[in-house]
């Protein structure tokens, strides 16, 4: 798999997940889920900024 497609892979994991709640939050959808997805969320953008920032070290940049 190259860097891009993992990046690419990681921002749309955060992308969905975002759209998820605020899917959630429109339709007047369970506090606990939208807590959860904001967690997840969070958790999910750390690991795409590592990601990037591996790609950049590998990549000497």
């Amino acid at each position: 798999m190259s860097s891009n497609t993992l990046v690419l892979v990681a921002c749309l994991a955060v992308a969905a997940v975002l759209l998820l709640g605020l899917g959630n939050m429109l339709r007047g959808g369970s506090a606990n889920l939208s807590q959860r997805l904001m967690r997840l969320r969070v958790l999910l953008q750390l690991v795409a900024i590592v990601v990037i920032m591996g790609v950049l070290w590998w990549r000497g940049g």
